[in-house]
């Protein structure tokens, strides 16, 4: 992949546009935009510095996993490795349930019943197929897509800005959402920002990695905090009352402002958003249980690729995995969606400290900055994690509070470790098998 395609695929693991940052409105118009702007600066951007480094200067398949074992052993990288996996089951149910929303308000018989099922492992099974045509395809596809999804987007902000010049008084900004909805809208800013690290994962596929990644990942936050931030201001200036929006409502504002073939274009960007999304995060989940494979901590069949590079047993079996967990809330999946991926991003911060005392002499293309301030850029997103594990912890799933599953889940790690040790370490790292 090339800098505009890497760019377009992390805008789609992290962002995929407006789509999905409707339950942020439950603060209110001028409440949920400075999260929207806040949240980059205390969230992304620390993440952004610490991958920015880490990326340039250990560009390797499997990314963070890599990252953290290189710093921690290979104890902490198998966890990392695991509590990415493990959120990614849940993160992954995230995208064909969004699909199903926006498709069920182009044609509601279409997702009734077991049809919404039918349309989510359609999905599945589509980006699949896309995925084994190689990284460059999922590169390059991301960018078409992006601009297609944005299309009815852009259409919809000039409307609102149209109908909002012909307003005498505008009270949206200063409307309120109730007060309980703060804690939701912070975790749903949190989700919107997060996954900056994923396209770590396939640096092997990758033109010059040391010099693309930082670039791409300021083009991506650019791009991100931009379609969050200017429809939703649109909608406050058109006279929106934020109470009228939930996941999914992009289309009713679109048919109220602009009539019917608005709302089927926005309609249309929302499944492209779903399907973009989850396309461009199975290329990087699928290459963790490749390096792990390779590392001799699971199975040898996940290691075969095909002849385009794609490691497609780990594709087939993480697909199958994400099939399991598509029937959770919207809220319930974010939830314990950011518990454990916070989890493994404190260990990357700590990674980068690591390295820093221990390798100071490793090539590092893009630095974060001094010593001080690489230890100093992990606390404001600790604290975000730990306020998002409080704000969560009313959530339910499996008949137990989010948090706790989410503790028990990672808790799996060193054992699966010890497992995998005992299973497939004896034979120790292999090469990866090609078809």
């Amino acid at each position: 992949m090339g800098l505009l395609p890497l760019a377009a695929a992390m805008f789609f693991m992290v962002s995929g546009g407006p789509y999905g940052i409707e339950d942020i409105l439950g603060a209110g118009y001028l409440k949920g935009l400075l999260l929207l702007i806040a949240v980059p600066v205390v969230w992304s951007l620390p993440t952004a510095l610490m991958i920015g480094e880490l990326a340039s200067a250990l560009p390797e398949e499997g990314g963070f996993y890599v990252w953290v074992r290189r710093a921690l052993g290979p104890f902490w990288g198998y966890q990392e490795a695991w509590l990415s996996l493990a959120a990614s089951i849940f993160d992954m149910a995230v995208y064909p349930t969004l699909f199903v929303l926006y498709l069920g308000r182009l044609a509601p018989a279409w997702t009734a019943g077991w049809h919404a099922m039918a349309w989510e492992l359609g999905l599945i099974a589509l980006c699949c197929a896309w995925n084994l045509l190689g990284a460059p395809a999922v590169g390059d596809g991301s960018v078409g897509l992006a601009l297609l999804l944005l299309s009815p987007v852009a259409v919809l902000v000039v409307v609102a800005l149209w109908h909002g010049a012909h307003l005498a008084v505008h009270r949206a900004w200063a409307a309120n959402g109730a007060e309980e909805g703060l804690g939701t809208a912070v975790l749903v800013a949190m989700w919107n920002y997060m996954g900056w690290d994923n396209a770590s994962t396939v640096a092997r596929e990758v033109q010059n990695p040391q010099r693309n990644y930082p670039r791409a990942m300021l083009m991506a936050i650019t791009a991100c905090v931009l379609v969050y931030v200017i429809p939703l201001a649109a909608m406050a200036w058109a006279g929106i009352a934020p109470q009228q929006f939930r996941t999914g409502s992009w289309a009713d504002v679109a048919s109220s402002l602009a009539g019917e073939w608005l709302a089927v274009g926005i309609v249309m960007g929302g499944t492209v958003m779903g399907a973009g999304m989850f396309n461009a995060l199975m290329m990087s989940y699928a290459r963790l249980p490749l390096v792990l494979a390779e590392d001799g901590l699971l199975p040898r069949a996940l290691a075969r690729k095909n002849r385009r590079g794609v490691p497609w047993v780990a594709v087939l079996v993480c697909a199958a995995g994400w099939g399991l967990v598509l029937r959770f809330s919207f809220e319930r999946l974010i939830s314990l969606d950011i518990i454990l991926y916070g989890a493994s991003l404190i260990l990357e911060f700590l990674a980068l400290v690591v390295l820093r005392i221990r390798e100071p002499k490793l090539e590092r293309p893009f630095r974060a900055g001094n010593f001080a301030l690489v230890c100093l850029i992990s606390v404001a997103p600790t604290l975000l994690l730990i306020y998002a594990a409080v704000a969560s912890r009313h959530e339910r799933m499996a008949g137990m509070p989010a948090l706790l599953l989410g503790g028990l889940i990672a808790g799996v790690g060193p054992i699966g470790y010890w497992l995998s040790k005992a299973a497939w370490g004896r034979r120790g790292p292999v090469a990866a098998a090609a078809d």
